[in-house]
C-alpha cells in the first residue's frame, strides 16, 4: 500500500534524512545513493502515489515544488545547470509510490538520460 513509504517515514521523522529543505508542503532530502555530485529528492508532504495521478487540485503543490528547486538549485551551487527529474511508474523508473522530483546537478548530464 502506497499509504505506507519510506518517503512518509522520512516525512514523519522516523527513519533520519539529510534535509535540505522543509515546509508546510514539502521536503528536500540527500539521496543515499546519489547519481551525481548533488542528488536531491524533493516530495510534497501530501501523498500523491505517481505524477499520472495528480489532479488539478494539485497544481499549486506541484509548482511549489519545482520553486523549490529552483531554490535549492540555487543554494547547492548549480549555477551552470542541472536537470529535474519525474519517473513515472514502474516502466517510466518510478521505484517509490510516492510523487518526487530528483535534483541532479554538478556534473554535465548525457543525453539521451537512459
Amino acid at each position: 500500500m502506497f499509504a505506507d513509504n519510506i518517503f512518509l517515514k522520512i516525512i514523519d521523522k522516523t527513519i533520519p534524512a539529510k534535509l535540505a529543505h522543509e515546509d508546510d508542503l514539502c521536503l528536500a532530502f540527500h539521496d543515499i545513493k546519489p547519481q551525481a555530485p548533488v542528488h536531491v529528492l524533493i516530495i510534497p508532504k501530501k501523498v500523491i502515489r505517481t505524477h499520472d495521478a495528480a489532479t488539478a487540485a494539485d497544481q499549486a503543490l506541484l509548482g511549489h515544488l519545482h520553486l523549490v528547486a529552483v531554490k535549492l538549485a540555487k543554494e547547492l551551487g548549480l549555477a551552470k545547470g542541472y536537470r529535474l527529474v519525474i519517473n513515472c511508474d514502474e516502466h517510466g523508473g518510478q521505484t517509490v509510490p510516492h510523487l518526487h522530483m530528483h535534483l541532479l546537478g554538478g556534473r554535465d548530464m548525457a543525453w539521451p538520460p537512459g
